[in-house]
């Protein structure tokens, strides 16, 4: 496996993990009648520190010479644009398609459909933080070093 491969099923792994965390917080705040983008905001912000110690430790290469928090301010700064897709995916899928679709209220409650909105918006958000991340925080290689097989 080429050292890319990798390092997606790392960052796959990882997101899986914080996906959890972050899901478990929104769900379990939307239960207890938190609106629903609160939750998700809440949700998103306690897994965005749980990924970026998994993140770190286990899918990407510290660059030498960043300072950790500036690092930290980066990928915070990276992590609030990708929750500014989470909630703008989120607020379409309940606020303009479900509260609009009488026959999808019928087929299934809200909160299924804010289960459902967040998984969504999770699979965008993820493609989003693995390039922006890889792009702005990760130590690149130096040209002509080897590349591992």
């Amino acid at each position: 496996m080429n050292k890319l491969f990798q390092q997606i099923i790392k960052f796959g792994a990882v997101g899986g993990i914080c996906f959890l965390i972050d899901m478990g917080v929104t769900m379990l705040l939307k239960v207890i009648g938190v609106h629903y983008l609160v939750a998700g905001f809440c949700g998103f912000l306690v897994s965005v520190v749980f990924n970026y110690i998994l993140s770190f430790k286990f899918v990407f290469e510290r660059k030498e010479d960043m300072d950790r928090r500036k690092e930290f301010v980066i990928f915070v700064a990276l992590s609030a644009g990708g929750l500014v897709i989470n909630e703008v995916i989120l607020y379409i899928c309940m606020d303009v398609i479900y509260a609009n679709w009488n026959w999808l209220n019928r087929l299934i409650n809200e909160n299924l459909a804010t289960a459902l909105s967040k998984i969504a918006a999770t699979g965008v958000v993820m493609f989003y933080n693995f390039v922006t991340r890889k792009k702005f925080l990760e130590k690149k290689e130096e040209p002509g070093a080897e590349k591992e097989q």
